[in-house]
Order: C-alpha cells, then sequence, then structure tokens
C-alpha cells in the first residue's frame, strides 16, 4: 500500500503474494511524464495477448466456479482483497464523507460488491480487454437493479485502455476529476515489460490521486519467484494446480524479465518480475510513499486475528474444512496434499475441523 503523504499516517494495508500500500503525498507537475506515441513492437504485442486472453475467458456462473479444483484459494484470494479495500475505505473515510474509486485493470468487475459494500460514492472502472469492460458494466446494472429502493449505488464510469501506454486522465468524463483510492488486483506486474509502461501504470494510479489518497494492489512476489526458480532443476516449477516458466535462469533483468504463468481454469499469459525497491522508488516521482507491505502469508496470520475478518472468511468459504463432513470431500485426492492439516489435526489442543488449503494451493497462493 502506497500513500500520497500530506501528513504523516500510521502504516496500514497489503504484496501478491505481496499486497502492498502507497500513499500520495502531494501535487507535483507530471506534464514532461507523458508517454510516447504507441508503435507495434513485441512490447505491444504482449499487450495484446493479455487483452485476448481476458477478452476470451467465459463467464462462468457461481455454480460452475464452485467445481474448480482452486475453488478455496480463490476465495481465500478475494478474502484478502476484501479486508485490504475494507481497511484502507476506513482509513480514507477518517478524513471524507464522499470516496472515489479508481479499479485499475478492473477485470469482469469481481470487486463491485466490495465497493458498494464500502459505500463509496464514485467509481472508475479501467481495464485492456473491452469484453471485460462490457462484463464488468454488466454486472454493475445487475447491482444496481438487484439493490432495494432506498439503497444507494455509487456513480460508476467504464473506460476500455491499456493503462501501461495510454493517460486515463485524457479519458476520464470529467478531467478535474480527483481518486481517494486506486485500486490495482493481481494486474501491476503486466506493466513492467519496460521502464516507459511501469511508468505510465503508476503515473495512471498516482497522478489524479488527492494528497493523502492511497493505491494499494496485489502483485507476485519476484524475490519468491526466483528463489523458487533457482531450487528448480530447470527454467520452470510448479504443481498440480500452477506452472511458472522462466525463459532462462541466471538472467533477471529490472524491465521485460518474463515468466508464463498457468493456473487451472484462471490464467496463461506472460507476466513480468516486479523489482519492488525499484516500484517502491519509481513511485517517489509521483510523490508516493510505502506505508505497508505484506505477503499473502503475513496478511493472513495478522487479520484473521480480528474476529470480524475471521467471520468474513467463513461466510466466503475461504479456507477448505479439514476432515471433511460425512457430505464433502476434499479438493484433492493427491497423495501428500493435506499432510499438514493431517498433522496439525491429531494434536489434542486442535479445534476441529480445521480451516486450510491443499499443499499445492498454498504453495500457489505464497507466490
Amino acid at each position: 500500500m502506497m500513500k500520497c503523504s500530506d501528513q504523516d499516517i500510521d502504516q496500514t494495508s497489503a504484496s501478491s503474494s505481496s499486497s502492498s500500500s502507497l500513499k500520495r503525498q502531494r501535487d507535483g507537475d507530471d506534464e514532461e511524464h507523458s508517454p510516447s506515441k504507441k508503435q507495434v513492437t513485441e512490447e505491444s504485442l504482449h499487450s495484446q495477448k493479455v487483452a485476448t486472453h481476458y477478452n476470451k475467458l467465459q463467464e462462468r456462473g457461481l455454480a460452475e466456479r464452485n467445481k474448480s479444483r482452486i475453488v478455496h484459494m480463490r476465495n481465500f484470494n478475494n478474502w484478502l482483497k476484501s479486508v485490504l479495500i475494507a481497511d484502507i475505505l476506513d482509513k480514507v473515510k477518517q478524513r471524507r464523507r464522499e470516496v472515489t474509486v479508481l479499479d485499475l485493470g478492473c477485470g469482469k468487475g469481481g470487486d463491485l460488491l466490495k465497493w458498494k459494500k464500502g459505500h463509496i460514492d464514485k467509481l472508475v472502472c479501467a481495464d485492456i480487454a473491452a469484453v471485460s469492460i462490457e462484463q464488468c458494466q454488466q454486472r454493475y446494472n445487475d447491482v444496481r437493479r438487484r439493490g432495494h429502493p432506498n439503497d444507494r449505488t455509487f456513480s460508476a464510469e467504464f473506460i476500455t485502455a491499456d493503462c501501461s501506454r495510454e493517460l486515463l486522465s485524457e479519458k476520464l468524463r470529467d478531467p478535474e476529476l480527483r481518486f481517494d483510492v486506486c485500486s490495482c488486483q493481481f494486474v501491476y506486474h503486466y506493466s513492467f515489460e519496460s521502464e516507459q509502461q511501469a511508468d505510465t501504470m503508476l503515473r495512471n494510479a498516482c497522478e489524479r490521486l488527492r494528497p493523502g489518497g492511497f493505491f494499494i494492489g496485489t502483485t507476485p512476489d519476484a524475490y519468491e519467484l526466483v528463489k523458487r526458480l533457482e531450487a528448480s532443476d530447470s527454467n520452470s516449477f510448479g504443481n498440480e494446480v500452477f506452472r511458472v516458466t522462466f525463459q532462462k535462469k541466471g538472467d533477471y533483468p529490472l524491465f521485460g524479465c518474463q515468466y508464463d504463468f498457468s493456473m487451472e481454469g484462471v490464467v496463461n499469459v506472460p507476466e513480468f518480475l516486479v523489482y519492488f525497491p525499484l516500484f517502491e522508488e519509481m513511485a517517489k516521482k509521483y510523490n508516493m510513499r510505502l506505508v505497508y507491505k505484506k505477503t499473502f502469508r503475513e496478511f493472513f496470520e495478522e487479520k484473521v486475528k480480528d474476529e470480524k475478518n475471521k467471520v468474513l472468511m467463513q461466510w466466503m468459504q475461504a479456507l477448505e474444512q479439514y476432515p471433511p463432513d460425512e457430505r464433502g470431500q476434499l479438493a484433492s485426492d493427491s497423495p501428500g496434499e493435506y499432510d499438514h492439516a493431517k498433522r496439525i489435526a491429531a494434536s489434542p489442543a486442535a479445534r476441529r475441523p480445521l480451516g486450510t488449503l491443499s499443499k499445492s494451493e498454498w504453495e500457489a497462493t505464497s507466490m
């Protein structure tokens, strides 16, 4: 989490496996940082791959999603985002009555209900995939239609744009619009293909933040990815739910360090390592400072201590029950996937049933 700082504020929020938060400090003159005109390059081809991939993804109903091998891990990641978003909105509302949010890389609108629950006033959704934006807008319309007549729903604006190449400030209906929060969930790593793209993405995230506004997000942990790659006998590592493949080992440039990430039914596109100290340094250009950074494991262990978050985790079914009841079955029947839970459950002090993920899912989400 990063903050645009006007005054010091206590540290707060979540890196993908790091969630992170930055805060904005003050307004600055960013006119000289305009991105160059688009060119058909290898970089733009990667952007097209990402857009094409997400445009082709089928919208699946809840029943279909619940059949997924990784349904609990998906719910776990969703819980993390829910807690992060709720925490930051609580902080913002200590200072502002009306809250405006930019969802940068909004996808199909998976966080719309989180913004509704947070009682924000305006939302701008931006994404590279036009089909995703259409589905996001449809979800928003459904949320408004299903709402109680007296239940006020935030206003929303939808923008299709490659946010690593185009300036959102030039596409907003209101060019003077300011944001209190920018949220970028599982997206920013696509922009680290080049310094210019990473900088444009940062500019879009931060230049329209009010002083004191926050940039929050989740992104894969470059240190963890490289550590696992170096421990592997090949240029690839993974398990029964995910696989990461690098082009080669031992060479990790600051920008354009590509790897291919595949996960069951979710993602299969090129991504790029985000070297976080560099990201933090780049953000200073937009008057941002880091106020909170945790791995998913650290974030979980910290936030689950709050009874409210624990109840939400149970309601979202973010962990799998172990041992399962007579009506259920485990997500995996592979040997060793639940040995960790079995050991804990064998302790006389353990409260059963446990909440857990399979070994493969823990390995995936801890990246």
